[in-house]
């Protein structure tokens, strides 16, 4: 049923979850699995002009990140079973719900997994769910996987 599975992962709990699911559902339908990590924008537009050592080490920073969160994915992806196919992808200059979105786009996905929730703190209530954005926007189907347990 499932060719391409595009998993959106930030690196937290909750995305450490759906990472699982999604490595799970790879190797039941014999699918391809992207991990996308999306970088935030950086935060403080204008300093950078004056300051271009804070962009460059926020987006190093975003990288390790990213990097750290998709080797936690390729882990996943070669124990347990059958080794499932992985791409991975850092989408950069875009939220996230509109970085998943259009990466589902471009890469062809036909299922999105992604957690119910990921960053935390004020941000995420300004801006809104990124799942809910998501699940608004997506061309496909979307598997919002929540992390069981009393945390939450």
């Amino acid at each position: 049923m499932f060719k391409h599975i595009l998993l959106a992962t930030d690196g937290s709990a909750a995305s450490q979850h759906a990472a699982q699911m999604a490595v799970d559902m790879a190797r039941i339908h014999g699918a391809r699995l992207t991990a996308l990590y999306v970088v935030d924008p950086y935060p403080y537009l204008g300093i950078s002009e004056t300051n271009p050592l804070g962009f460059q080490s926020y987006m190093a920073a975003a990288r390790e990140h990213a990097t750290q969160a998709h080797a936690k994915v390729a882990e996943l992806c070669s124990q347990g079973g059958a080794p499932v196919a992985l791409q991975t992808r850092i989408v950069e200059d875009l939220s996230a719900s509109e970085g998943i979105v259009q990466t589902a786009r471009d890469e062809g996905a036909n299922l999105i997994v992604m957690g119910s929730h990921g960053r935390t703190g004020l941000a995420r209530f300004v801006v809104g769910s990124v799942a809910s954005k998501v699940l608004a926007a997506a061309p496909v189907p979307v598997l919002v996987v929540r992390q069981g347990g009393s945390d939450e």
